[in-house]
């Protein structure tokens, strides 16, 4: 899919005024292929993970063909979480500043019902919100769809993975008949397909392919372990490889809640991410994050929706994805606006194994099995931070009153060398060694094109591969 730059798209000066401001020249592919085809007003299918731009691809046409002096809800744009409606809202608002009278609302749960009815009360032309508020308003006639143009549901399979399939046909039927209709998803499931068929029109495709899903700006590995050393092994890489800021992907939220108690206990800052917490509890978390207050967000699929936090240093598949796509979203978290990003996956049995050359095949990419940080290699950082610190305090601090210190212990006996020896060792941490994982023969590639693959027979026992500077 070629790509084109935004000047070529016929904008108004106003949405072009915005675009400038915010820094973007050249449409993505999702974009390209999008943008055009709304602004005809044909209903649309967009199949595309997080950070391609998709928030853009429907924003763009929906500002351009909506009318500021009609004061009438114009467009509603569904989604599956509170964090994504408020990040949709928020990229529209910025699309739509300049066109004067252009007002967007986001509506979702865990916020004031009051303060979203006095907002409706006073006009809006845009409503980006989560399927059930939507229809808490319906129910309580404080929204009007009767005057709907163009509605999108953004992340469409997260919301049917989530149980709103009859909330989201309530809501559709609410609106014309006469609506365009935009649908994005990441995965194309039956339960779309159906969505597709009853409430579309001849709609057009615009996908981006499995060889553009893949960003050639994300190391891939992977490390074959067990349960119990995952958490350490996460430790370790953030030390070695001096990371800020990484998520974790878990498939459950008790596996969620139990790896967050076990990284905090290590040491790490860190939070959970996942649908049982309250609104309050999902805002402290993701602003502590943003902040660079966490280094470490560990969350579900469906909660990491609609998260999108600027140079993401890594992400790790602590559970491996049972949907190759979904490694394809998590991974498209890192390594974006030009900067190299990681992806850490671990593998516990052969099962996993399986899944992993399942993703393989998939995204036609080769993910390198890497060993973890020695202990040795961790130690000798955690000394070199040591050493570089009490360089600094020596250079820069008044120590006077501490080297007197050093002379009353000397009265005991001892020599300022084992006083320091003994600092040194009170300071660093007591670190162990991985323990190493079993090496068993890989399982015989059944499933595939193994003629397509990357593979051959010389591949049965995964290499073993640097992963950085600070692999040995």
């Amino acid at each position: 899919m070629q790509k084109v730059k935004f000047t070529e798209l016929m904008l108004s000066s106003e949405m072009q005024r915005a675009i400038d401001e915010m820094g973007f020249t050249e449409a993505s592919q999702i974009q390209s292929g999008a943008i055009p085809l709304i602004m005809e007003g044909k209903d649309v299918i967009g199949q595309a993970q997080t950070g391609t731009g998709k928030t853009a691809a429907f924003g763009i046409p929906m500002i351009e063909m909506l009318d500021a002096h009609v004061n009438e809800i114009e467009a509603v744009v569904l989604c599956p979480t509170r964090e994504l409606a408020l990040q949709v809202s928020n990229e529209i608002k910025k699309l739509a500043k300049y066109h004067k009278g252009m007002r967007v609302l986001a509506v979702y749960g865990g916020e004031s019902m009051q303060n979203q009815i006095h907002d409706l009360r006073r006009g809006v032309h845009i409503v980006v919100g989560t399927p059930g508020r939507i229809l808490d308003h319906l129910e309580r006639k404080t929204m009007n769809l009767t005057k709907v143009k163009m509605v999108v549901l953004d992340e469409a399979d997260e919301m049917l993975n989530m149980g709103f399939r009859d909330d989201i046909e309530t809501i559709l039927q609410k609106m014309p008949t006469t609506r365009q209709t935009i649908l994005f998803s990441a995965t194309m499931p039956k339960a779309i397909l159906d969505i597709v068929h009853n409430y579309q029109e001849d709609p057009s495709l615009v996908k981006v392919t499995k060889t553009e899903l893949t960003s050639a700006n994300i190391e891939q590995g992977y490390f074959e372990t067990v349960n119990a050393e995952k958490a350490r092994i996460i430790h370790a890489l953030i030390d070695t490889q001096n990371l800020k800021s990484a998520v974790v992907f878990c498939n459950t939220k008790r596996r969620v809640d139990e790896l967050v108690a076990t990284l905090q206990a290590e040491g790490l800052a860190s939070e959970g991410l996942h649908g049982d917490l309250s609104q309050a509890q999902r805002n402290r978390v993701m602003l502590a994050f943003r902040n660079g207050k966490l280094k470490v967000l560990v969350a579900t699929d469906v909660a990491a929706r609609g998260i999108d936090v600027e140079n993401l240093d890594a992400v790790f598949n602590y559970d491996l994805p049972h949907d190759p796509e979904y490694y394809v979203h998590r991974i498209g978290r890192t390594g974006r606006a030009g900067n190299m990003g990681k992806a850490f996956s671990f593998v516990t049995g052969r099962n996993e194994y399986r899944q992993l050359r399942e993703i393989e095949n998939y995204a036609k990419i080769k993910v390198d099995k890497l060993l973890p940080p020695s202990a040795k290699e961790r130690s000798r950082l955690h000394v070199e931070k040591l050493f570089e610190k009490a360089y600094l305090s020596v250079v820069h601090d008044d120590l006077v009153k501490y080297e007197e210190l050093v002379e009353d212990f000397c009265k005991e006996g001892f020599k300022p060398k084992q006083f320091a020896a003994a600092l040194i060792k009170l300071s660093l941490p007591v670190i162990k060694e991985i323990k190493p994982v079993r090496e068993e023969k890989a399982p015989r590639r059944s499933f595939g094109n193994r003629a397509n693959s990357g593979y051959n027979k010389s591949d049965r026992k995964p290499e073993r591969k640097k992963f950085g500077k600070s692999y040995r």
